[in-house]
């Protein structure tokens, strides 16, 4: 493990922070609007808005306050040449030490259009049930309230039961309730009336018996922890039907904030996580076991929490730097990470990892110093936590180690030597730390050696025969690390890497792919060396070389119609394997595709010409059949 020099602190000094972020609101056209933005730390702070992630411009009529608020005189809808003052706001907060960015507040317009759904007129049975309904969307949502005969409904009478979602439930219908029914909506945007809806009540001779039937059962819900759960069920038969409720999963449905509407229908107060789940309404025959019953899912989400922040420190240039942010929500949040406000994308020294809850940044530098923000969210809503990195940038860090040189010392040991610096500089580092791992290999899987301060030289053991690795070094100082020396490549004894198994695909008239397969481990090959040449001129063309992760090369601009002969090797620091050469014909192209693959070993070198072998070869063959042939002649005779 490296020495611990980095300077952590868990909460840096003046840190910049929100004490008020905006929320989402809901404007009054020609009407003033204010939305917060209080921020603590280091000043000077400048703070800004943005609407619809672009700055939003000043004005007489746009103005942000000393405090941070934003003030928009006069909400409009429309404006001349530009959009309406509807949007997601948010405030982005500046000093010294980075930028941090509130959560996005919607603004919409208050407003009230007509009524999509009108009650409807009906005939009701003496003793019967009677139900209507309204719809209507509203921002924000309305008051629902109704009217019998343009005067506001009694609903002190214990038959009349009124639901949220512009439900009116009448039970128990008598005479008096035959008359004409409406809705009234009303927000802080406008009033609004439904059309008129007549309710006929018939009868009054003895009713006969009519089966439970389940006139409106519960609607799938979906709402956000701690609001209220309203689930709807009204029954008809004769005699009434008992309405009861239950869980599908046989679970409790619990009696703390339950409570029955009317005749049955089921409100749940402040709901939890629990809750969520299908919920059972059954209408039963009294006396009987005859009943129907009707289903709803309830659905409960939850905004984002933190179950761990990310924490300020002070990391000196040339370290590393690890943020973890833990969030949970119904449904799971996704995490994201700001630099500065600007979203952060995985790159050469920045890894997400863990579904992005962490950040490691490695090799930091100046530019790394910033605020990161961790941005959780889901359906539910948004949160946010922040962090500061503060890179050290004393002036007495080491200089990065030079002439580092690694070679084999066995079949699992390197050795490795480095230059070794001024005694001033000397004195000053406090140890080295080796970082090795084996080519190919992300830098996850890294290791790390601590070496004394007095050693320029160090054999590194444990490692795999035959294999290939990188190396770099840093010095240690009391203030910090060094940049990292420049990379070197070694390999430990243990014989050259076995032949690649490849194929070829030829593209076109002057085309040829060639695909390999790549080893089983990292570090079994330093790369591959791809040649080729033109049958029958004896002389390849210049090598080239791959990196180790490749497995493919595409060889072009071929003279069409002619043979070629392709060799791959793959090669380490102990030398080239042994090589597979290929014959392909770039003839006949315009009507079919060639394939071909396969080992076909030859233990070849640049001198050999695999066609002079195939020529042999034959000679060899007819030879060896004359000699048979006149073996038999001769032993024929004999006889």
């Amino acid at each position: 493990m490296p020495p611990k020099t980095d300077l952590d602190r868990g909460c840096l000094a003046s840190e910049l922070s929100f004490l008020l972020e905006p929320s989402d609101v809901i404007a009054v056209r020609d009407h003033a609007l204010m939305l917060d933005c209080q921020v603590q730390g280091e000043k000077p702070i400048m703070v800004t808005w943005r609407k619809n992630g672009i700055p939003l411009p000043t004005s007489p009529r746009v103005r942000v306050l000393e405090n941070g608020t934003l003030l928009i005189q006069k909400f409009q809808k429309r404006r001349e040449g530009s959009d309406a003052d509807m949007g997601e706001y948010d405030c982005a907060a500046q000093n010294r030490y980075g930028l941090l960015v509130s959560r996005k507040a919607k603004v919409l317009l208050a407003s009230l259009p007509k009524f999509h759904t009108h009650p409807t007129s009906m005939s009701v049975d003496e003793g019967g049930v009677a139900r209507f309904q309204c719809q209507i969307n509203g921002v924000p949502e309305a008051k629902i309230t109704w009217e019998k005969d343009r005067v506001p409904l009694n609903i002190s009478d214990s038959r009349y039961t009124l639901l949220p979602m512009g439900i009116l439930q009448v039970t128990g219908v008598k005479q008096v309730d035959a008359g004409v029914f409406r809705c009234v909506a009303n927000n802080i945007a406008n009033t609004r009336y439904s059309h008129e809806a007549n309710l006929n009540v018939t009868g009054g001779a003895p009713r006969i018996y009519k089966e439970p039937a389940i006139l409106s059962g519960p609607q799938n819900l979906t709402i956000t922890v701690h609001q209220t759960a309203i689930l709807e069920c009204i029954a008809t038969g004769n005699p009434s039907p008992i309405v009861s409720w239950s869980r599908l999963d046989g679970r409790s449905i619990g009696v703390e904030g339950i409570q029955v509407l009317g005749t049955g229908n089921l409100m749940i107060s402040d709901v939890s996580l629990q809750h969520s789940g299908v919920y059972v309404c059954a209408a039963n025959r009294p006396g009987t076991r005859m009943r129907r019953t009707a289903l709803g899912r309830l659905v409960v989400q939850a905004p984002p929490e933190f179950l761990q922040w990310p924490q300020s420190v002070s990391k000196p240039a040339g370290g590393s730097a690890v943020f973890t942010c833990v969030a949970q929500g119904v449904p799971d949040p996704h995490l994201i990470w700001l630099k500065n406000g600007k979203v952060l994308m995985p790159g050469q020294n920045v890894k997400l990892t863990n579904n992005n809850s962490t950040l490691a940044l490695t090799r930091i530098g100046a530019e790394d110093e910033a605020i990161y923000q961790c941005i959780a969210e889901n359906s539910a809503g948004t949160n946010q936590a922040s962090a500061r990195l503060a890179v050290s940038q004393a002036k007495d860090l080491p200089a990065a180690p030079r002439g580092l040189l690694a070679r084999p010392a066995s079949t699992g040991s390197l050795h490795v030597a480095w230059s070794s610096p001024s005694a001033a500089v000397t004195d000053s580092i406090i140890g080295y730390v080796l970082h090795i791992r084996r080519i190919g290999e992300p830098d996850s899987m890294e290791l790390q050696e601590a070496i004394s301060k007095d050693a320029f030289q160090h054999d590194v053991t444990n490692l795999e025969a035959a294999t290939t690795y990188s190396l770099y070094l840093k010095a240690y100082s009391s203030a910090g690390a060094s940049q990292q020396s420049d990379i070197v490549v070694a390999t430990t004894h243990g014989g050259v890497p076995a032949p690649p198994t490849y194929f070829t695909k030829v593209l076109n008239s002057s085309a040829v792919q060639v695909l390999w397969e790549l080893p089983s481990k990292a570090g079994k090959a330093q790369g591959f060396r791809l040649s080729y040449r033109k049958v029958p001129h004896s002389a390849y063309q210049e090598p080239v070389e791959l990196p180790p992760h490749v497995n493919a090369h595409t060889i072009s601009d071929l003279e069409p119609g002619a043979v070629y002969e392709i060799k791959l090797v793959a090669y380490n620091g102990n030398g080239e394997s042994d090589c597979s050469k290929r014959l392909v014909s770039l003839a006949e192209q315009s009507t079919s595709e060639q394939i071909t693959g396969g080992n076909g070993l030859c233990q070849c070198r640049d001198a050999e010409a695999s066609l002079g072998s195939i020529v042999i070869g034959i000679h060899i063959g007819t030879a060896c059949i004359i000699f048979c042939v006149l073996f038999l002649m001769f032993g024929y005779r004999r006889r």
